[in-house]
């Protein structure tokens, strides 16, 4: 098992359908009222890539892949069309509180703030972009002085920001996932055609 950092095809991804799904156990007791409890910490996407199969190259290019990460096997990155970005297209520098300095920490794990007034989300991001990262310090970009790790989200400054500084972040990223079938179903439907109902895949999460 092992994940390889390559990208699925970004023009079949964006043609696919999926997005979060939360695990939440919910009770009816005998008066009619209910408790919910929340089992998973984190959501977990799910998608379909079947839907952005459009011609024979399409699922040709799919096969390659699904046969190169050995169906369910192999780990790798996806794009999400709707949400692949910490703020808007163009990523800012003060897109995502990603901690405070206290003069002494020198590393930071890229996250993204989902809602804000009730019970905001905090989503671990562990693919960023390569290039793509931006990151502030007390409100000033800081161009240099600390590196990123692509594969863990994780920044790392050589100085210590200082006590008391905000550190923020702005980066567009892509999702960790695997295959989530051992099986590709395909109809050829004409010359050109091809399709795939369905292909599976589910966010690995940490």
């Amino acid at each position: 098992m092992a994940f390889h950092h390559i990208r699925f095809p970004l023009d079949i991804a964006l043609g696919a359908r999926g997005g979060p799904e939360r695990r939440t156990d919910v009770v009816t007791l005998a008066g009619g009222g209910e408790h919910r409890n929340g089992r998973w910490a984190h959501s977990r996407r799910r998608y379909n890539a079947g839907y952005g199969v459009k011609s024979r190259a399409d699922m040709q290019a799919v096969l390659a892949f699904f046969e190169e990460r050995r169906g369910r096997l192999h780990g790798f990155l996806w794009r999400d069309g709707l949400d692949h970005s910490s703020g808007r297209p163009v990523p800012s520098p003060l897109d995502q509180p990603i901690g405070t300095g206290d003069g002494a920490r020198v590393t930071f794990a890229l996250c993204k703030r989902y809602g804000a007034q009730f019970d905001p989300y905090l989503r671990p991001i562990e693919k960023p972009v390569l290039g793509s990262v931006r990151v502030a310090v007390g409100g000033v970009e800081v161009p240099s002085g600390w590196a990123v790790d692509v594969t863990t989200g994780i920044v790392s400054f050589a100085v210590a920001p200082a006590a008391g500084q905000a550190v923020t972040a702005g980066f567009l990223f892509d999702v960790p996932v695997r295959f989530d079938t051992d099986r590709l179903d395909i109809e050829w439907t004409s010359f050109d055609g091809a399709e795939a109902p369905s292909i599976p895949l589910v966010e690995i999460v940490p």
